[in-house]
């Protein structure tokens, strides 16, 4: 089975970071993507940069309307991601458990599959 495990940080946490905290963060972040690849259950991993550069479509009325980030609504922002392979979901679950990020930020695990299945 493959996993999806997004890291859901807190909107603007980055922007209110000390450097030294956010090169610390990401250096953990890094050693933890090394050991997932030497096991060989990573497919692949990405920071994603912030919310601020990031647009939203939708469609309204026939029309796909774009809203440019920040959003204002949001609590959250996907930071980054984890495609993970060859693992259940108590493998995906322990590999969680491990990451570094959740210790700040929300770390959210999805099994892949069909959309048109719950």
């Amino acid at each position: 089975m493959a996993y999806v495990m997004l890291i859901m940080e807190p909107t603007g946490d980055r922007g209110a970071r000390a450097p030294e905290v956010a090169d610390a963060r990401y250096e953990a972040m890094q050693a933890y993507t090394d050991a997932l690849k030497q096991r060989g259950v990573l497919v692949l991993s990405q920071s994603l940069k912030s919310d601020e550069q990031g647009v939203r479509l939708k469609a309204e009325g026939g029309n796909v309307r774009l809203t440019d980030g920040p959003f204002a609504e949001a609590r959250e922002m996907v930071g980054g991601f984890f495609l993970l392979q060859n693992v259940d979901r108590e493998q995906a679950l322990a590999i969680a458990r491990d990451c570094p990020a959740v210790a700040f930020a929300t770390v959210e695990l999805r099994e892949t599959g069909p959309c048109n299945e719950s």
